[in-house]
């Protein structure tokens, strides 16, 4: 199962090419990079670790690239993903982010259903993963 979060996340991985050109993108709208991993990529999970701090003033978008390749040597196993923050109104606006690494074994979710008072039933999902404790979660 592949976790659909942000932008491109229905197609294939990007390359490094096609991350530096989205990265390139951004940056020439004049928008802030980031770059941020978790180990735990459950869709209500919006926070994730900084790598880093955010990029400001960027030109060119190999600094951008050289964090994601840093990130992804020393996180091997978890999802990394790049962010771009639109400024121009005096507040941080995420206007960009999509992933950029994804775990080898992406263990997926479990639809777990609730029943509750009269005959309602809700759903919720549960994260496989999440049976591992944190740091273990993708090896």
């Amino acid at each position: 199962m592949r976790i659909t979060q942000g932008a491109f996340s229905f197609l294939p991985d990007l390359t490094d090419a096609e991350i530096r050109a989205q990265v390139d993108y951004a940056l020439s709208r004049g928008w802030a990079c980031s770059v941020e991993h978790t180990d735990d990529a459950h869709p209500r999970n919006t926070y994730w670790d900084m790598w880093g701090l955010p990029m400001f003033d960027l030109k060119d978008g190999a600094a951008v690239l050289f964090e994601v390749n840093a990130c992804r040597k020393a996180h091997p196993g978890h999802y990394i993903k790049v962010n771009a923050f639109d400024s121009t109104r005096g507040v941080e606006s995420m206007v960009l982010s999509f992933i950029v690494h994804r775990p080898a074994d992406e263990p997926g979710f479990a639809l777990v259903r609730q029943e509750t008072g009269g005959r309602n039933i809700r759903y919720t999902t549960r994260g496989y993963a999440a049976d591992q404790p944190a740091g273990r979660r993708y090896r």
